[in-house]
This record gives structure tokens, C-alpha cells and sequence, in this order.
């Protein structure tokens, strides 16, 4: 039985569609309420990978194969972050000078 090998571009679509899916309703779920841009974002996003089977053109803004960029995932990410009610945004460490710096 020869098996064919599954078919990465399909596989990141549907992970893509199915993020952007979970992330919605885990807000709506949690009573969430997203701002305009990042429903227009959701919306938009997913439109773009229905149609074309990935969200962005500029094939150095993100892995081949892959359907969301870089930064599409890092929001998409900070949405289900602020979804779940954990902080978002960047965690940096308070700037300590060093003795040597003193």
C-alpha cells in the first residue's frame, strides 16, 4: 500500500484556520471583548488563508509552507494570550547597572 505523503501547505492551512477559530471563540467564551483591529485581524487573516492558502506575500516575512507570518503569529499568539486572560505584550527584567558601571 503506498501511502502518499501528506501535504505540508494543506496541513498548515488547516492549523492556521483552526488557531484563528479557537482563538475567537476562546473569546467569546471568556467574554473577552477584542478590540476592531483585532477582529478585523481574525477576519482578515482567515480570509486570506481560505482564499489563498496562506496570509501573506512577501515570502521572506515567513517560513515556506507556512500560512501565517512571523508577526501574524506572534499576535495571533498575544489574542489567545489575552483570550485566556493571561498578560500580554513584553516581559522584560527592570535595567540594573552593574558595579562596574557605577
Amino acid at each position: 500500500m503506498n501511502r502518499k505523503p501528506p501535504d505540508r501547505k494543506a496541513q498548515a492551512k488547516r492549523a492556521a484556520l483552526n488557531a484563528l477559530k479557537r482563538a475567537r471563540s476562546m473569546a467569546e467564551r471568556a467574554g473577552v471583548k477584542l478590540s476592531d483591529w483585532e477582529g478585523e485581524f481574525l477576519g482578515s487573516v482567515e480570509d486570506r488563508v481560505k482564499t489563498f492558502g496562506r496570509a501573506f506575500g512577501d515570502p521572506e516575512k515567513g517560513a515556506p509552507g507556512e500560512a501565517l507570518s512571523a508577526l501574524q503569529t506572534v499576535k495571533l499568539k498575544e489574542i489567545a494570550a489575552k483570550a485566556k486572560g493571561e498578560k500580554t505584550g513584553l516581559q522584560r527584567k527592570p535595567f540594573r547597572r552593574r558595579k562596574q558601571d557605577r
